[in-house]
Parts: C-alpha cells; sequence; structure tokens
C-alpha cells in the first residue's frame, strides 16, 4: 500500500497532496543549501532548520485531531500518521547533521548530550519521538494491543514539552517563533480537556483563545525575566501596547480566532449530516 491510497489501494487526493507537501522543507533546505544561502555555516543552519520544521510537524501532527472535530471532517484523519512520522523524520536528520556539525566525532557526541542539559532534553525527546514513529505501524498496534498502543502514543504530549524545553533552552535571546507555538500547544491541551467534558461549542473555542493567548503572554515574561532579568511586566504590557509590533501572544489569539469559522461550518455540516441519515 502506498502512503497515497487508502487500504483498498484507491488513490486518496488529500494523502498524497499531504505526502508532497511534506518533502517540501527538505527540498527548500537543500535549494538554499546549494545556492550558498544557509550563511557561513551551513551544516548549522541546516540543523537549526530541520529542528525546527520537526516541531512545527509535530504540533501539526497533534492538531489534526482537534481540527478533524472542529469541522467536522474525519477524512483529515487519514494524513495524522504521515505527518507524525515526517516530524520523526526531520528530527532524525536533525541529530544526524548535530553528528555532521560535531565533525563525526561519536565520543563528543556523547559528552555533549550528557553534559549539556538541553541537549539531554532534546536526545530523551528524539529517543521517544522515534519509538513513536517505529510503533506506528499497524502491526504495531495489532501487536501491543490498542490499549497499550493508546498509552504509550500518548507519551507524544509530554515528548513535545520536552522538545520545546529544547528548543528554548538553545535559543539565544529571541524566542518568539516558539513562544506562539507553545501557546497553539497550551490551546490543542485545553480543547482536549474541554471535549473531554463537553465543551466543543463556539464559546468555549473563544474561550481558549483567550486563556491560551494570555498564557502565551505569561510565557513569554517569565521566559525574558529568567533569561535576560527584564521585568515580567514590562515584557507582559507590551501584549497590550497598541503601538507595539504584534508579540506571540497577539499571534496566537488570531490563529485561534480563525478557527471559529471552521468550527460554525463543522457545526453545520454535522447537522446537515444528521438530518440526511434521518
Amino acid at each position: 500500500m502506498a502512503p497515497w491510497t487508502d487500504y483498498k489501494g484507491r488513490l486518496v487526493p488529500l494523502k498524497l497532496a499531504t505526502f508532497v507537501a511534506l518533502f517540501g522543507p527538505g527540498l527548500w533546505i537543500i535549494w538554499q543549501w546549494s545556492q550558498d544561502d544557509l550563511g557561513p555555516k551551513p551544516v548549522t543552519e541546516a540543523l537549526h532548520q530541520t529542528g525546527t520544521w520537526s516541531v512545527h510537524l509535530l504540533l501539526i501532527s497533534l492538531a489534526i485531531t482537534p481540527l478533524r472535530a472542529i469541522a467536522h471532517w474525519p477524512r483529515l484523519i487519514d494524513i495524522r500518521r504521515m505527518v507524525g512520522v515526517a516530524a520523526c523524520l526531520y528530527l532524525i536528520i536533525h541529530f544526524a547533521l548535530y553528528v555532521l556539525d560535531q565533525k563525526g566525532d561519536l565520543l563528543r557526541v556523547v559528552s555533549e548530550i550528557a553534559l549539556r542539559f538541553y541537549l539531554t532534553i532534546g536526545f530523551v525527546a528524539l529517543l521517544g519521538i522515534v519509538a513513536l514513529g517505529v510503533t506506528s505501524t499497524d502491526g504495531w498496534v495489532h501487536r501491543l494491543g490498542s490499549l497499550r498502543w493508546n498509552q504509550l502514543h500518548r507519551t507524544i504530549y509530554w515528548l513535545t514539552v520536552l522538545a520545546f524545553i529544547h528548543a528554548f533552552l538553545q535559543s539565544k535571546v529571541d524566542v518568539s517563533d516558539w513562544v506562539m507555538l507553545s501557546g497553539l500547544f497550551v490551546a490543542m491541551m485545553m480543547w482536549r480537556f474541554a471535549k473531554k467534558h463537553g465543551q466543543e461549542g463556539l464559546v468555549p473555542l473563544l474561550a481558549i483563545a483567550a486563556l491560551a493567548s494570555v498564557a502565551t503572554a505569561m510565557v513569554e515574561s517569565l521566559w525574558y525575566f529568567g533569561k535576560t532579568g527584564v521585568a515580567a511586566s514590562r515584557v507582559l504590557m507590551a501584549n497590550f501596547d497598541p503601538d507595539m509590533a504584534m508579540r506571540p501572544a497577539q499571534w496566537v489569539l488570531v490563529w485561534l480566532c480563525l478557527v471559529l469559522p471552521l468550527r460554525a461550518f463543522g457545526l453545520w455540516r454535522g447537522d446537515k449530516s444528521r438530518k440526511a441519515r434521518a
């Protein structure tokens, strides 16, 4: 069975489009490298880009279940495994580039991972995500049983937290992108909590958008306070200053508000499907 077909071997356009799109980041990095656009240290830059893309794809894979429910789009689940495996592969390339960046000196690689906290955390996340990638097949579902398989794969949320910690700690000063991504991750976790308690309407989604935005601002404030000593209140107030550039918390609010029309559409589709079955 090809990645772009269903279990009966029929072409699924969504799976094909996703499969092709997942090569995009890698091809873009290769193109930049061939054009000498990765700067004086191309391996280091490619290392950073693959790490960033792996986390982006990881979040996209986690967002598929909420978006599937919100938009009432069952077929969206067809691409979740593919995106998750792609995130795993980019992470493996990320690690391979780190080894290359260390001139292939495996002893140095091992010592760096053991001695540098952010590398230790990143390596634990790598091992965990690779384990989930390897066991993502139907064969492993059968071997482990659905209950144990689901328990194992729920660790992806903790592994994502470790990936964020690694990303924050290895960053220099500007962590705006990581703050925004962490805010979106918090929103996904809030959605899962709300869904578990039967709160899936437009009002709960609007509340999640507001709370996730506030949480994002708090993460940014606490990070800069701990990293640079800048007063947390100053960073927090910058999120409410109209003369300042858009802050991560504001971007989180914008992205999550864009989900509201999807929910309205999903409710309409769900109602239409129920009437058709009746």
